[in-house]
């Protein structure tokens, strides 16, 4: 059977990802300072003004519009064109409450420094055989699109290119396997004097090419750049950007489900980003282990409990075991308590930003994306002692 599956990535200035790349640098500035800072910053960018609001506490202060300034820069922005206003506040006092002292341990049941969940909702990993970094090939390739894009910007390759870009690939499928590239559409902002044929040839030769060198582009793909003309107006001053409007683009390219919790500017007490992670290893891991070609992990938490209510597993029947066999495994190899997942992932320190662009997955760098021979053995292990 053959069907068609399209995912889209955007590039570093694009106005929504610029957002996300503001709020994590603030949320980096505070755990470099505070490895406990509480977070959630949310940032809006329209022309000539960023606006900054949400709840941090932490013990050191954080120069705000400098951190914005900083980001504004390597996003390709001039700091010096924008108003920047801050609104800022503590974290509630009884969200605080619920995840400082998790509901285990206000009904005696658990650990003395248990955190409880920093809010609820259902979060969801996943993972494919179908690419070395176990992505969905449309939004691996659409990634990849957009930081040679980035990057033939800032080392100029390309000159008379701006900030704001967004990719989008669509691939054909055979029997559920990637067999061929059906369509590529780039579009970047550019300099008004620039000649547009020119740039078509550039992005071809110089960010098309690279990016497909491993699952080449052929005669009959459809290509297109720049579809709407020109691309002179671009950024925030062409379209308001938000945080977590890119929910898709961060995680899976909408090719397989997610709960709804947008990652960027939160630290890792809220489970919809350090939950959405741990799922991710977990399925990685799966697929590693060759116990599944793709998986799904679904983990449901109630805020201020630190244990999930629920944990499925879900393999699209090409599990080498019962779904359910797979998920009560999964239970007893890893800890989905959310100070364990802090730990064991390295969660406090500050290296959010990278995540920002180019998907919170598929990056070797981050410690959710390694693939273990201990959870393999464990997870192949507790498989066996069920059979």
């Amino acid at each position: 059977m053959k069907n068609y599956l399209t995912s889209e990535s955007v590039c570093q200035g694009h106005p929504d990802k610029l957002c996300d790349y503001i709020a994590d640098s603030i949320l980096d500035a505070c755990l470099s300072s505070d490895a406990y800072s509480r977070v959630a910053c949310e940032v809006m960018a329209t022309k000539g003004r960023i606006i900054v609001a949400g709840e941090i506490t932490s013990r050191t202060k954080v120069n705000i519009r400098q951190t914005v300034r900083t980001a504004l820069a390597e996003c390709g922005y001039n700091p010096k064109e924008f108003t920047i206003s801050v609104f800022l506040h503590n974290q509630s006092s009884d969200i605080a409450g619920g995840v400082d002292t998790a509901l285990e341990i206000r009904d005696a049941e658990g650990k003395v420094d248990e955190l409880g969940a920093g809010d609820q909702g259902t979060v969801y990993g996943y993972a494919t055989d179908e690419t070395p970094t176990c992505i969905p090939l449309p939004l691996e390739l659409s990634h990849r699109i957009c930081s040679i894009l980035d990057k033939c910007r800032k080392n100029g390759t390309i000159m008379g290119i701006r900030s704001d870009g967004k990719a989008q690939v669509s691939v054909e499928y055979e029997d559920g396997k990637p067999v061929r590239v059906a369509a590529v559409i780039v579009s970047d902002q550019h300099d008004r004097d620039k000649n547009l044929d020119t740039l078509k040839g550039e992005l071809i030769e110089k960010v098309l090419e690279p990016a497909f060198i491993h699952f080449p582009l052929d005669a009959h793909t459809r290509i297109l750049i720049n579809p709407s003309g020109r691309f002179v107006e671009g950024g925030p001053a062409a379209d308001t950007g938000l945080t977590g409007r890119k929910i898709m683009v961060d995680t899976y390219g909408g090719l397989a489900l997610h709960g709804g919790g947008a990652f960027s500017g939160k630290d890792a007490t809220k489970v919809d980003r350090s939950g959405a992670y741990m799922a991710r290893m977990i399925a990685k891991n799966i697929v590693a282990a060759e116990l599944a070609s793709r998986c799904e992990v679904a983990i449901s938490y109630a805020i201020g409990k630190a244990e999930p209510v629920a944990l499925n597993v879900h393999t699209f029947a090409t599990g080498e075991v019962d779904d359910e066999q797979l998920a009560e495994a999964v239970r007893r190899v890893f800890s989905l308590k959310p100070s364990d997942i802090i730990d064991q992932l390295g969660l406090r320190s500050p290296i959010y930003n990278l995540t920002s662009c180019y998907g919170h997955f598929g990056n070797s760098l981050f410690a959710w994306e390694q693939v273990s021979e201990r959870y393999i053995e464990a997870l192949k292990g507790e498989l066996d002692h069920d059979h």
